[in-house]
């Protein structure tokens, strides 16, 4: 019943932008801590970017200053805006998170990922 389905992926130029959505449906109440994740073929999976209930943000090094973690808590869903890009950006990016399902209650959900190319 419960999912996370991301959006915004896409092909980009180096130093452009691109903003990914990450929404949770179906019976729910809230969403609680978020995450970014992206992941390469033969690369370990990378935490990109964290936020909190209340809005408190993490990010990894590679993408600090570059990226920003935000949250509609009212849409129920996270976002990461992506600046400056490089093409060691390139990835699958999957959201990741606690969702408080009406019938479930809290649990961890996994989106099924977006694809960012950045191209030189």
């Amino acid at each position: 019943q419960v999912q996370l389905v991301e959006s915004g992926g896409g092909l980009v130029q180096a130093g452009g932008s691109l903003r990914l959505s990450c929404a949770a449906s179906g019976s729910l109440f809230s969403i609680g801590v978020m995450k970014w994740y992206r992941q390469n073929p033969g690369k370990e999976r990378e935490l990109v970017a964290r936020i909190n209930i209340s809005g408190s943000t993490t990010y990894a090094d590679s993408v600090k200053g570059r990226f920003t973690i935000s949250r509609d808590n009212a849409k129920n869903t996270v976002y990461l805006q992506m600046n400056s890009l490089k093409l060691e950006d390139t990835a699958v990016y999957f959201c990741n998170g606690r969702v408080n399902g009406e019938r479930t209650g809290w649990s961890d959900y996994w989106g099924q990922g977006t694809q960012v190319t950045v191209s030189s």
